[in-house]
């Protein structure tokens, strides 16, 4: 069984907990700068994510 790449299972977390905290945020720019490309799968998560906070349903966690 091979894992979910790294921005969905951030993602997931994201909406599990229903918010977008800042270090789910920088962790998902440090993979893409790390990786230079995005993924099907991973484009569909973001898009998904971006989806949720545009209806309301995921909310941003201001930092500290």
């Amino acid at each position: 069984m091979t894992r979910a790449p790294l921005i969905r299972r951030l993602v997931e977390k994201a909406l599990y907990i229903r918010r977008l905290t800042p270090e789910i945020e920088n962790a998902i720019n440090l993979e893409l700068t790390r990786i230079g490309h995005i993924s099907d799968v991973d484009y569909e998560a973001l898009e998904l994510l971006m989806a949720e906070m545009d209806a309301g349903r995921i909310h941003l966690t201001p930092s500290r």
